[in-house]
């Protein structure tokens, strides 16, 4: 009896131990859920914002845009090289800030896949420390546009 006990906590402990290592991944991929200078906005906020003029940069790679895109959504592509993570070397990624309005005080939307997704996360802060004054982060991203059931092209 001692060895079946045994036999079975050390299955359930291998088990146990292969859902976390497996689950690890995802859960250290998470954005973070606040960003100094940002305000995060849902899909109904962006729907409003857009409606006034604000404009919103798209920053998901050139296939994904060319695939499914929000109306109204402009491609300014992020290059991702730099480590997944709130404190990332911007210096490794490629992003052409000075695309975005040169008056700082024009609000921007930055937007990308959903909470996963790094490339809009490090957008948005580099808008920031550009010194953009009003940036919105749709941090749901397309993903969660899409799951309100509006439309894309």
């Amino acid at each position: 009896m001692k060895m079946f006990d045994f036999s079975r906590n050390l299955l359930l402990t291998a088990f146990a131990s292969c859902a976390f290592v497996a689950a690890a991944p995802a859960l250290a991929q998470e954005t973070p859920s606040a960003v100094p200078g940002v305000e995060i906005i849902d899909s109904v906020q962006v729907k409003d914002l857009m409606s006034k003029g604000v404009k919103m940069y798209d920053v998901r790679v050139p296939g994904d845009y060319a695939e499914a895109h929000i109306k109204g959504a402009i491609s300014l592509p992020y290059t991702n090289k730099s480590e997944n993570n709130p404190s990332f070397d911007a210096s490794k990624d490629l992003w052409d800030v000075s695309k975005l309005p040169a008056d700082k005080a024009v609000p921007v939307i930055i937007q990308g896949n959903g909470p996963s997704g790094w490339r809009h996360y490090k957008a948005a802060v580099l808008t920031v420390k550009a010194g953009h004054k009003k940036v919105y982060w749709l941090r749901e991203g397309i993903d969660g546009w899409k799951k309100k059931g509006f439309p894309t092209e």
